[in-house]
């Protein structure tokens, strides 16, 4: 099982991004999925997660700013990311619940 981030980058203030996030092996279809993001000196936090169903839950802070999706035929789960802050710099993964596995993160850096 092995997750590929990508789609992280430099963006002013006010942009936006998508990230991606491709599955290899056989659990992204049933499986609940997440993006999760880590500051520099600070925890990981949850950012979104998605039911294998497409239930969708967000952090309060970036609910109406992000947007959480997955597509099953291509194995690929999405972050797309609106009005982006300087507070929004971090590296963003995302996880497979089950057997709980990390991709390897991509960088998101926004500019004031």
């Amino acid at each position: 099982v092995q997750l590929q981030a990508s789609g992280g980058g430099l963006v002013q203030a006010g942009g936006s991004l998508r990230l991606s996030c491709a599955a290899s092996g056989s659990i992204f279809v049933t499986n609940d999925m997440g993006w999760y993001r880590q500051a520099p000196g600070k925890q990981r936090e949850l950012v979104a997660h998605i039911t294998s169903g497409g239930t969708t839950n967000y952090a309060s802070s970036l609910k109406g700013r992000f947007t959480i999706s997955r597509d099953n035929a291509k194995n690929t789960l999405y972050l797309q990311m609106n009005s982006l802050k300087p507070e929004d710099t971090a590296v963003y993964y995302c996880y497979a619940y089950r057997p709980g596995v990390w991709g390897q993160g991509t960088l998101v850096t926004v500019s004031s």
